[in-house]
């Protein structure tokens, strides 16, 4: 551990979580960690702390970091029985200070509020930290982050941060972080299926999509969308980066969201159901870019040619 380093416990170590973990311990930060799933071997090499439960990452960390699928996993893991809420006490870590619980899931926003005030209540801090930008930016560090919750707590977080991701933004107070992937999911579901739509339309017409792509991204229509997931649309490759399961969940909080407000967002309900159409046909598992797979069926016509991909 380095001298700037901290004690810092991950929960969740899967498609996400697993590199972002492994970029703390590159960073120079002692690592307790937690999951359900295979522990990386990087990990364990590096030097990381393996943990039985929550609880012991809370007791052993000063800053404790849940990457989790769903609203109900964080609610578990944070205050269910051996959680992270039972190893807060006492809520001072090895500095000194209050234990601090980075939520970078992507999860209800009200729920979230709530969580901070529990978490506050025991003595510790609380941010909600989820981020954009996939696997590939899990990898690389360059995930966007976007953090609600006190500006003490966020100056404390931010070498963590810094670690993990190049655009990080403190939005406003609890809930507000969530409150903005939820916005982020909104923009990208939508893209995806502009650029879908317009792929479907030119392969019909007989225009070769490829090629349509690669015009497009020539003009104002271009986008990391259409340079990204129009590709994978093209050459039939969904290997899961963000898979459609989780887009739905997300989509899910924005309409209901959507519904306490007395909202209407209509185009977001359009690509809600959408991905519907893909899990039910067996395809939940794949890559939200897969979205395009919902319209071909209904179309009856491929936007190329060729098998479904997913590599192992």
């Amino acid at each position: 551990m380095t001298k700037s380093g901290m004690k810092v416990g991950f929960i969740g170590l899967g498609i996400m979580g697993a590199p972002m973990a492994l970029n703390l311990l590159k960073a120079g930060h002692m690592m307790f960690v937690q999951t359900r799933s295979k522990v990386p071997a990087e990990l364990v090499e590096g030097g990381a702390t393996l943990c039985t439960s929550a609880e012991e990452v809370a007791k052993r960390a000063d800053v404790i970091i849940t990457m989790l699928p769903d609203t109900s996993n964080v609610e578990e893991v944070l205050f269910g029985a051996r959680g992270v809420a039972a190893g807060l006490k006492p809520a001072q870590g090895s500095t000194g200070q209050p234990k601090l619980v980075i939520d970078m899931s992507s999860i209800s926003p009200m729920v979230t509020k709530k969580m901070a005030e529990r978490i506050h209540a025991l003595g510790g801090e609380y941010l909600d930290a989820p981020v954009s930008g996939g696997e590939v930016g899990a990898k690389a560090a360059s995930l966007t982050i976007m953090v609600g919750g006190l500006d003490s707590s966020f100056e404390r977080a931010r070498p963590l941060l810094e670690a993990l991701g190049k655009n990080i933004t403190h939005v406003g107070g609890h809930g507000d972080g969530q409150t903005t992937k939820v916005a982020n999911q909104i923009i990208v579901a939508l893209n995806i299926e502009a650029v879908a739509e317009a792929l479907l339309f030119a392969s019909k017409a007989g225009a070769d999509p490829a090629k349509v792509r690669q015009a497009l991204m020539g003009g104002f229509a271009a986008s990391r969308i259409l340079e990204v997931h129009g590709e994978r649309m093209v050459k039939r490759s969904f290997n899961p980066g963000f898979r459609i399961a989780l887009h739905q969940k997300d989509l899910g909080l924005a309409l209901q969201g959507a519904r306490e407000m007395g909202l209407s967002l209509p185009h977001t309900a359009s690509a809600a159901q959408l991905m519907q159409v893909c899990a039910a046909h067996g395809l939940a598992g794949l890559d939200h870019s897969a979205l395009c797979r919902s319209l071909e069926i209904m179309a009856g016509h491929e936007i190329a040619a060729g098998d479904v991909t997913i590599s192992a």
